[in-house]
């Protein structure tokens, strides 16, 4: 089957034209310092998703949750994630926007069947090279399966299948996070796990002051951590 880049030549998939399952995807976690990224993928027909599906930003974690637990329980919908290690966000070889791009096809390529309509929040400045990444990355994910993506900045506040997927990333990698905090009680809390958050900066250099190197939590390549590994070492040798 051949496929088009849908964002190449102005036109979009139609997720609610027949009420046929098409798919949504999206991304959580792409810019903290800590823990993974998650990309999240939901096929369903458009008629089935609840009612409160919003961008995951702007409900709260029980809704969250209680939505994300909604669409895995629902016999019509199929739910696809992809989950990107600290090791492999480090990874010299690559960079994030390879990455993202890998975990939305790995999410989509999970739950797609051929000929499927992909509608995706963009996560490239060029809206049409991000779909034309993910719809290649599918189609090498399996063979058997190409799809139409059409990508779009803020997807996930226009599209209620791309908000059903942002809802499940988030509560996957808010799941992550809590495990970590859980695992770290000894320097914790941890916060958010986003360089913002003054939590976060504060465990990174609890941790680093004690052991004298990151946690194995923490993104090594991000500059966060290179500035309280820096700090740390500073401190050391005023004290010497």
């Amino acid at each position: 089957m051949t496929t088009t880049d849908s964002s190449s030549d102005g036109s979009r998939p139609s997720p609610d034209s027949d009420g046929r399952p098409t798919i949504g995807s999206d991304e959580a976690g792409k810019g903290p310092v800590l823990g993974p990224m998650v990309a999240a993928a939901v096929r369903a027909p458009p008629a089935v998703l609840p009612d409160a599906i919003d961008d995951s930003k702007r409900l709260s974690a029980t809704k969250r949750e209680s939505i994300a637990t909604t669409l895995r329980d629902h016999e019509d919908v199929a739910v696809g994630v992809a989950v990107v290690s600290t090791d492999r966000i480090d990874d010299p070889e690559t960079d994030m926007n390879s990455l993202t791009v890998a975990a939305h096809a790995e999410a989509i390529a999970a739950i797609a069947r051929d000929g499927d309509a992909v509608t995706t929040d963009a996560g490239d400045v060029s809206e049409s090279r991000f779909a034309r990444r993910v719809r290649d990355g599918v189609a090498a994910a399996s063979s058997d399966t190409a799809v139409d993506v059409h990508a779009e900045h803020g997807a996930d506040a226009t599209y209620p299948l791309v908000a059903a997927a942002s809802i499940v990333a988030k509560v996957r990698r808010d799941a992550a996070i809590e495990a970590l905090d859980a695992t770290y009680t000894e320097h914790g809390p941890i916060g958010s796990g986003y360089p913002s958050d003054p939590t976060t900066r504060a465990f990174l250099r609890s941790y680093v002051g004690e052991t004298g190197e990151l946690p194995d939590c923490a993104r090594a390549s991000w500059s966060t951590s290179a500035d309280v590994l820096a700090a740390a070492e500073q401190s050391a040798l005023s004290e010497f």
